[in-house]
Parts: C-alpha cells; sequence; structure tokens
C-alpha cells in the first residue's frame, strides 16, 4: 500500500476504527515526491473517506485538482504545519474523547507509561483567546494556523483549547501510532486521577528515553490497527 491517497483514506477508518476519529477529524499526508504539496481528504466523515476523496494542495492549503466535494474548513492548519517543519510529513486533527478533559481544565498532559513518551518532553497548549479573542473555535484563518504552527513549535502534540489536538509525524505510521497511544496515555491519566492519590509522570530522563519512536514498535501497531479494520471490513 504505497499510493498517498489510499494511505490517507486508510489512516482516516483506522484511526475512526481507534477511537481518534469520529464524524469529525481530518489526516494529511505531505507529497512524498513533492514536499511543497500534501494530499487531504474533502469534507467527509473519517470512516467513510475512500481514495477518490482525497485531493492534492499546495502549502497555501489551496486545491490543485478538482475537488468531488466541500474543501475541509480546516485544511489551513495542515499546510501551515508543513510550511513551518519540514521534517513533518502526516498531521491529524482529532476531538478525541480521552484528550478533550485536557483541553477544557488546566490538568497537564503529561506521558505517564512508556508509550505515552511519543508526547516528548511536554504537551504544548495554545488558547485561541491568547491572540483572537472569541471566535468559533475552527480554525479557518491562515493567521490562526500559524500561531497553532508556533505553539507546536518542534514538538509533535498541541493541545487546542476548548477544541481538540493537533498531531505531527515523520510518517503516517508515526503519526498515528503517536495519535493513538497519545489518546490512551491520556485516558490512563484521567482515570488514574479520578481514584485519588499521587500520579506518577515519566521523569523528565524517562521522557527523553521513550520519546525517540522506532520503526519496529511503530510497524507493529499498524499491521496490528491494520488488521482489526480488515476483521471490521472497513479497509478502503
Amino acid at each position: 500500500m504505497t499510493d498517498p491517497r489510499h494511505l490517507v483514506a486508510t489512516a482516516n477508518r483506522l484511526l475512526n476504527n481507534e477511537g481518534v476519529l469520529d464524524a469529525f477529524g481530518h489526516v494529511s499526508l505531505r507529497h512524498p515526491d513533492r514536499p511543497d504539496r500534501y494530499f487531504l481528504a474533502v469534507a467527509k466523515a473519517p470512516p467513510l473517506v475512500g481514495p477518490q476523496d482525497v485531493i492534492e494542495h499546495d502549502l497555501d492549503s489551496e486545491p490543485v485538482e478538482p475537488a468531488p466535494g466541500r474543501l475541509c474548513s480546516e485544511r489551513v492548519l495542515h499546510g501551515a504545519i508543513y510550511r513551518s517543519r519540514p521534517d513533518v510529513m502526516a498531521v491529524c486533527h482529532h476531538h478525541a474523547p480521552a484528550i478533550m478533559p485536557f483541553c477544557i481544565s488546566d490538568i497537564p498532559l503529561e506521558p505517564v507509561n512508556q508509550l505515552g513518551g511519543t508526547f516528548g518532553a511536554a504537551v504544548a497548549v495554545w488558547d485561541s483567546h491568547d491572540a483572537f479573542g472569541d471566535t468559533n473555535l475552527l480554525v479557518t484563518r491562515q493567521d490562526e494556523a500559524d500561531s497553532v504552527a508556533a505553539s507546536l513549535g518542534a514538538g509533535w502534540t498541541v493541545l487546542m483549547k476548548r477544541h481538540g489536538a493537533l498531531v505531527a509525524g515523520r510518517s503516517l505510521k508515526e503519526l498515528v501510532f503517536r495519535a493513538v497511544h497519545g489518546c490512551d496515555n491520556a485516558r490512563a491519566l484521567a482515570t488514574a486521577r479520578a481514584m485519588g492519590g499521587h500520579v506518577s509522570p515519566l521523569t523528565e530522563g524517562e521522557r527523553a528515553l521513550t520519546a525517540e519512536l522506532r520503526e519496529a514498535p511503530v510497524a507493529r501497531c499498524w499491521d496490528y490497527w491494520i488488521d482489526r479494520l480488515d476483521r471490521a471490513g472497513r479497509v478502503p
């Protein structure tokens, strides 16, 4: 499976199957041969996205081919990340229930287990109020998207207050790994906090040692999730 449109469609369905995406959210992939382009689906529920729904965009987030439907309203998020981070090859924006408690509170989202270390040293936080005041929370303007990209900085995950999260990866498989396990980590942290008592996040040294993703476990998880998708009869 190497066709970028098929990969993007598969990632949409896989992340829905694993509880990261629902009727909303979106995934993109930088063009493998043209770093100034990326692939993103039109506005469609992720579990329904097929290769025919995925179109090519430039880094201004304008389509470079006819679209089979309404464009994704928050596509500027993807273009802004690709423009600011040449090392990023895939981007996901989601509103997973596991993440949302940390988007509406002042409780920091910290890595608390080995796979949570994929967050890196820290999870950035972006608040639209800081520069833009009251909005409808959708990131549809270039200046808003650039602001999110600046908050992400050199990291891999940024929480968007009252809205959701944006996750980046150096490959599509790495992105999916980070998004799924990031939600698992958030769920574990919220559960432990609800139990009361002391919660022990990873130490600074543990974060440094677990942040670097190795190809073998990323590939293992991708194959596992693809198998789950296949068993559900949902592979595009």
